[in-house]
């Protein structure tokens, strides 16, 4: 309210006070009180001070002498918008503003907002309206709920706790992305100020529909996504190099070479533009890595990000009293697998492990194959927070589901190759892998030439209690929080990831203002 404003409205009030009064209106003349008379001097004495201060601002003088400003309040932020909340944050903005000038020193955001697309139905809204279709093998309905967790778990006779424990497919994490960025703090409206811009495709969705079809109707959704964003402006500006998606599934499964039928899967991340994008799946290509060193080829950008467990933690006290039950858990088997056989397959050990396992009396099967339902979630976690080694060989592919169930069991997880692990979620483990697992060479074992329970017991106690604090501590970086929580209070894999794309982003820009490939 302006200051004019006020002052009128204050003589109207005063004007209407004294209209209540017994002698208002009557004429008689009032002589001038003792009162009257101090707010004379009173006047007097302020209209000199006025004085004073108005010549001191073109000479210094008396004033600056007797006012000097309180050092308390000298520095306090001149606008509202530079101060933070209690507590440290800013209040979620679900848009920034869009002509911001110079950042704000206290602008929590800078460097981070996200710009999301809001992208037509058929590419992810439309999907999950027709999950009935979604998957050649189970209807899928169920586990699209709750933003992609599936239905919520009770305590599965004492396994999870009360809350947070979700029926959680493999494939759902495009879902639980979405919903997660939807709610992020700094989204803005401004792709001119977006660290990144977020594609928000069900890849994984639309993938899943269509693996015994053509290929042509395996990748039309693709293409069209592809066509879509090449015709944005906020594409042109580093021609997709500053996009991210996150693709729920593997590149076995998502970079078919070639369009022949008898291919699997779809090409999505094998087409040109969303080549110049970074993609998070679950499992990247091992001829995208230099000789499983780590190494980034330059000519691909899809980073392996954990595949979803059934724990979604909405705040860091779920998540440490989580490892403190597994902590204090007895594990009374030095070793378990839990898994099915994969016959007549050369690319997996499954067969002997599942023989030596069987042969032993100090290893847990939980064998798939025989009747035990490996999608009961509270199965496999029983098996494993009893054990103190959990065998991961690989599956269909590389990489499979069991290892970050395992983990999050307090598990420590033993691999037969090293791209199960070790060459794919360096942003998520620690980067000496014998800080936290064991590597088991694959071809040491088909040959019978070493024995695994030997090889395990061989490990002293002490050993193995470090590497399963070091699983333990690996637990919020690897579970994917509630995302519609609003009391997040730790970072979790998402939040790693998307520090991975910021970053990757930064660099690229970087690259670009010098002239160098980006």
């Amino acid at each position: 309210m302006k200051p004019t404003t006020t002052v009128a409205a204050n003589s109207q009030n005063k004007a209407m006070d004294a209209a209540d009064k017994p002698d208002a209106g009557t004429g008689a003349a009032v002589r001038p009180s003792r009162t009257c008379y101090l707010v004379i001097l009173s006047t007097a004495l302020w209209a000199l001070v006025f004085f004073v201060m108005h010549s001191s601002m073109h000479g210094g003088g008396v004033v600056s002498a007797f006012f000097k400003p309180a050092a308390a309040f000298s520095s306090l932020p001149t606008t509202l918008s530079s101060i933070v909340p209690v507590g440290g944050q800013q209040p979620p903005v679900s848009v920034a503003p869009v002509n911001r000038g110079a950042t704000s020193p206290a602008d929590r955001c800078a460097g981070r907002y996200i710009y999301m697309y809001d992208l037509p139905p058929r590419f992810n809204e439309d999907l999950v309206r027709g999950c009935r279709k979604l998957s050649p093998w189970m209807d899928m309905c169920a586990y699209v709920s709750n933003c992609g967790m599936g239905p919520a778990l009770g305590d599965e006779g004492g396994v999870f706790q009360p809350r947070g424990w979700y029926a959680t497919d493999q494939f759902t994490l495009e879902i639980i992305s979405h919903c997660r960025m939807r709610r992020y703090a700094c989204l803005t409206g401004d792709p001119s100020l977006a660290a990144a811009v977020y594609v928000p495709f069900y890849a994984a969705m639309d993938a899943g529909r269509y693996f015994f079809n053509a290929t042509t109707a395996r990748d039309a959704l693709a293409l069209d996504l592809a066509d879509w964003l090449v015709g944005r402006p906020e594409w042109r500006a580093m021609g997709g190099r500053d996009h991210f998606m996150v693709a729920g599934r593997t590149s076995w499964e998502l970079e078919r070479k070639a369009d022949v039928d008898e291919e699997w899967g779809n090409k999505l991340l094998t087409l040109p533009a969303i080549r110049n994008m970074t993609a998070l799946i679950l499992e990247t290509s091992p001829w995208d890595r230099g000789n499983f060193d780590g190494t980034e080829a330059k000519s691909w950008s899809s980073l392996a990000i954990p595949y979803p467990t059934y724990f979604h933690p909405e705040a860091a006290a779920d998540v440490a009293a989580w490892q403190e039950k597994v902590r204090g858990a007895e594990r009374k088997w030095l070793f378990s697998f839990a898994g099915a056989p994969r016959p007549g397959s050369k690319k997996t050990i499954r067969g002997e492990i599942i023989r030596q396992c069987g042969a032993s009396s100090r290893c847990n099967l939980f064998d798939c194959g025989s009747g035990a339902s490996c999608y009961w979630p509270g199965g496999a976690t029983r098996v494993f927070v009893g054990s103190e080694f959990c065998l991961e060989p690989r599956g269909d592919t590389l990489t499979r589901r069991s290892t970050f169930d395992a983990i999050l069991a307090g598990c420590i997880p033993v691999f037969f190759h090293p791209g199960s692990a070790y060459t794919q979620y360096g942003m998520h483990f620690p980067s000496d892998p014998n800080s936290y697992s064991v590597l088991i060479m694959h071809t040491d074992v088909t040959g019978r030439n070493v024995s695994i329970e030997e090889t395990l017991s061989r490990i002293s106690p002490e050993a193995v209690r470090a590497m399963r604090e070091e699983v333990i501590r690996l637990i919020p970086r690897v579970v994917y929080a509630d995302p519609r929580s609003t009391k997040l209070d730790f970072k979790d894999a998402f939040d790693i990831a998307l520090d991975a794309v910021v970053d990757r982003v930064a660099k690229r820009r970087r690259d670009k203002a010098i002239g160098q490939e980006y």
